[in-house]
């Protein structure tokens, strides 16, 4: 990882216990705000060590544009979590086969770049 890259990475794990740290909930209620604040700061532990022996300058990249983009999306709808997304269901496929390949490839192609790291933790 160049020193360029290392610090990006270090001011955005900053930038999220920063924006955790002055977390509102939207509901106003401390219990909320205390438990959405946790989860804030869990899910970018969870991430950060998961992703810490990454090389490879790509997927580093990948990494940086999804946690930007989560915190673009967290701090403008006022959720911490990962919004949900809206794919027609896999009902068409047979349970095996080319079809049902080519839609979990297609499902796989079509998700949301801020949800690319969230099935994998959840």
């Amino acid at each position: 990882m160049t020193p360029v890259t290392r610090q990006e990475v270090l001011g955005l794990y900053r930038k999220i216990f920063r924006i955790a740290k002055k977390w509102q909930s939207a509901s106003g209620q401390i219990e909320e705000t205390i438990k959405e604040k946790d989860y804030i700061k869990n899910e970018a532990k969870t991430l950060f060590r998961k992703n810490k022996n990454v090389t490879d300058p790509k997927l580093i990249k990948q990494c940086i544009e999804e946690c930007e983009a989560r915190i673009e999306i967290g701090l403008h709808y006022n959720i911490p979590y990962p919004r949900p997304i809206h794919l027609p269901p896999m009902g068409l496929a047979h349970k095996q086969g080319r079809t049902l390949r080519r839609q979990e490839k297609l499902r796989k192609i079509s998700k949301p770049i801020y949800l690319k790291s969230h099935d994998e933790v959840s």
